[in-house]
């Protein structure tokens, strides 16, 4: 029986919400950054909607206090954006927003890399800094009368900011002692919590396999849906050579056709390089008639994919990545 007609099994049951909640952490990402737009005040939104006619109450405007597209605010930006990837890339779901968990055998790691991150974030904020003056210079000429020194900062260091912690997802223990009912009431709470946490895992990396596969079957047959030719680049082997270790690290195997129908996608490009899919006809058919067969299935799995549960939390974590 191949995989395309092994019926739907999905082996999602407490025992993973509870090996989840045994082996994984955890961990927050949150920013300090400084706003770049600021509204207008009553007065300059009343001038700005005078050209048109209109009232000044009924017009939403700001204006921008410094160019994000100078090469030195892009880098701070992008050091951020690699933060918010590393930690999403060593992280599952969690329904509380802000929040992910992470392998505890990969906290240190995960502490080293994150330091590293914020070191990189610091001295391109300093580099930044370095340009404030033109900047504010160049917002003062295009602001014209819109310009306000009391807008800007005496200085960008330490408005550009990443830290990370680590907070208990588990019910306290001191409420044992103080109100046993009310402290059972809390561990179920959260190991519903993980429960939801699978299935978040589970449509996550269904999502993501759909993506990379479709991507890949997209770039190796030539054309897309719209038939229009595609470029086949190696990203698109890579890609999926990068999913398939996040998923051995982070899967939790709660659905036994999902972890089938990635062996059977691994298998098919095993030992095989872009570079052979571009030069071998045959390969490139066999490959993509494999994934097809692959995708086909994972779209039926995400078809019949559970509702996700809304939990909402207590309070949320503000400034949260």
């Amino acid at each position: 029986m191949s995989i395309i007609d092994t019926p739907r099994r999905t082996v999602r049951a407490p025992t993973c919400a509870r090996r989840l909640q045994a082996s994984f952490a955890a961990v927050r990402v949150s920013f300090t950054w400084l706003g770049v737009r600021k509204t207008l005040s009553p007065d300059q939104k009343a001038q700005a909607a005078e050209p048109f006619g209109a009232e000044g109450q009924y017009l939403s405007a700001s204006k921008k206090l410094l160019d994000t597209k100078n090469p030195q605010f892009r880098e701070v930006t992008a050091v951020r954006n690699r933060i918010v990837s590393y930690w999403k890339g060593m992280t599952l779901p969690y329904p509380e927003p802000g929040l992910r968990l992470i392998r505890q055998d990969q906290l240190d790691a995960f502490n080293d890399i994150i330091t590293d991150l914020r070191e990189q974030l610091q001295e391109a904020v300093a580099k930044l800094d370095e340009h404030y003056d033109a900047l504010r210079g160049m917002a003062k000429q295009r602001l014209g009368s819109l310009y306000n020194e009391g807008d800007y900062p005496h200085s960008l260091r330490g408005l550009f900011d990443c830290e990370w912690e680590f907070p208990s997802v588990e019910a306290p223990e001191y409420l044992a002692r103080l109100n046993p009912q009310l402290f059972e009431a809390e561990k179920a709470r959260i190991a519903a919590r993980f429960d939801e946490a699978v299935r978040l895992a589970e449509a996550a990396f269904s999502t993501e396999f759909a993506k990379v596969v479709s991507h890949l079957v997209e770039r190796i047959s030539g054309t897309g849906v719209d038939n229009e030719k595609k470029t086949f680049r190696d990203s698109a082997v890579t890609n999926l050579r990068e999913f398939f270790e996040r998923f051995k690290s982070l899967n939790v195997h709660s659905n036994q056709q999902l972890d089938d129908l990635v062996e059977t996608a691994q298998k098919a490009v095993q030992g095989i390089t872009a570079q052979d899919l571009r030069d071998k006809e045959g390969l490139r058919k066999q490959v993509t008639a494999q994934m097809a067969g692959v995708l086909s299935t994972l779209d039926g799995l995400l078809v019949d994919a559970p509702r996700r549960k809304i939990l909402r939390p207590v309070s949320q974590p503000q400034q949260a990545a």
